[in-house]
């Protein structure tokens, strides 16, 4: 008897070792079929200088109506009928660690909130750098870019202001300078309640969200700005909806008619068929204020002799960001127009090859004054982590007088893709790497 149990122990410890075994290889296999940044969590060391933003529960508002929510969904994800994308419900504004190297920067997964993230990254770049008080602008440009915890808070609230502010109209000029308007902006705020106002159906898929919303009107950007400091936290929480809840309220204080015209297609949608990391017509959308999927300057009419020439409506008036494109060398249908390359302050949102990186220059005056342009350093950062800097001499065609085409074309089929962007602007200059690139 004593033989038998113990030999009905060691099966019993056995089976349990293979169980075991089973559940490590199975828990392996799902591991493996997880993206990186998901599938190294267990490993990463978050910083501990982080603070946790105060949760003030969201009070009063106008619930949504079910007309208004389901023509939403359908305005920015094509159908109200399915689930929208995932991704959207799960990506915040999130703030890199404050202090330290790329303080100024935003982290998030590559996905398709990627383009809205890295012009909502171009918009606070421009507040680190060139909005600030007096006294910080003569600071060394460095220390602008290692902010402390109350600047990160400052920067993304007025830059979350500012992008609902424009989509409002708020910044429009009037087209004649003695015509004072009387049209008063009206920016839209949606925020999450918990009650859904709209059931599950065949015509309504529900996300969680979108059924769930309050809206909050302002009439002026300094009570808007006020609002989105006292609810940050919704738009900035890592694995929030804060992404999607700020293109929401900008769709919304833009008007969904409104969106509607600037998209030209009454069954096109901002997120229709987009690529991997966003459409361009997000990054126009954020910059301008209006959602049109076209890059050059004012309006073009395009027809033929056998139909009406058609408006297609572009980038109205100077950016203060700029946009510069480079998918491939024989594709230039895409190319801003100078109203987004050559932008009011040195900063540009980039997209090469469909990754989306921010590029910019420390110095107010880079493109207004010529000598500055000549040779003057240059960085690029994605919402991933990259980060790299460069020296742009544009000197070295002007001293060779453009007569060594053979080495000139030798050097741009050698260049990087980011290279060749670079020079989309600055045409045939020298491109220098500084240091090793932060991947």
């Amino acid at each position: 008897m004593a033989e038998s149990d113990v030999s009905e122990e060691k099966e019993i410890v056995m089976a349990n070792a293979t169980t075991t075994c089973d559940k490590r290889h199975c828990k392996e296999m799902r591991k493996e079929k997880l993206p990186p940044y998901l599938r190294d969590r267990e490993r990463i060391l978050y910083p501990r200088n982080t603070r946790a933003l105060p949760k003030t529960p969201v009070v009063g508002g106008q619930p949504i109506e079910e007309e208004t929510c389901m023509t939403l969904r359908t305005l920015v994800f094509g159908s109200c009928a399915s689930p929208p994308k995932a991704e959207w419900a799960r990506t915040g504004l999130t703030l890199r660690p404050y202090g330290q190297s790329l303080a100024f920067g935003l982290r998030t997964p590559r996905n398709t909130t990627r383009s809205l993230v890295t012009a909502v990254q171009a918009v606070m770049l421009k507040h680190f750098l060139f909005k600030c008080d007096k006294q910080d602008l003569r600071a060394n440009p460095e220390t602008l870019l290692k902010p402390s915890y109350d600047r990160q808070i400052e920067v993304l609230t007025s830059a979350i202001s500012e992008i609902i502010w424009r989509c409002a109209g708020g910044f429009s000029v009037p087209t004649c300078p003695n015509v004072v308007s009387s049209i008063v902006p009206k920016a839209i705020v949606a925020l999450p309640q918990d009650t859904p106002y709209i059931q599950h159906s065949v015509q309504y898929f529900q996300d969680g969200l979108t059924e769930t919303l309050h809206l909050f009107e302002f009439n002026s950007l300094e009570d808007l700005e006020i609002f989105v400091k006292r609810y940050l936290y919704l738009f900035h929480d890592e694995g929030g909806p804060g992404a999607k809840l700020l293109l929401y309220s900008a769709v919304l204080s833009r008007g969904l008619s409104k969106i509607r015209n600037d998209l030209e297609d009454p069954k096109a949608s901002i997120l229709g068929g987009c690529s991997e990391e966003g459409p361009i017509s997000i990054i126009v959308f954020v910059l301008t204020g209006r959602a049109s999927p076209h890059l050059h300057n004012g309006v073009l009419h395009v027809g033929d002799e056998n139909t009406y020439a058609v408006p297609q409506w572009g980038v109205l008036m100077r950016s203060e960001v700029g946009f510069l494109v480079y998918e491939n060398d024989s594709n230039i249908s895409k190319q801003p127009g100078s109203r987004l390359k050559t932008p009011s302050l040195p900063i540009w949102v980039t997209l090469c090859l469909g990754h989306h990186g921010v590029l910019f220059n420390t110095n107010r005056e880079l493109l207004r004054n010529y000598h500055a342009e000549r040779r003057f350093e240059i960085q690029y950062f994605t919402c991933g982590g990259s980060h790299a800097t460069m020296t742009v001499d544009t000197r070295a065609n002007e001293a060779s007088g453009g007569s060594d085409a053979a080495t000139m074309e030798a050097a741009d089929i050698a260049a990087t893709p980011l290279e060749k962007l670079i020079r989309s602007k600055w045409q045939d200059a020298l491109i220098q790497w500084n240091g090793t690139p932060v991947m």
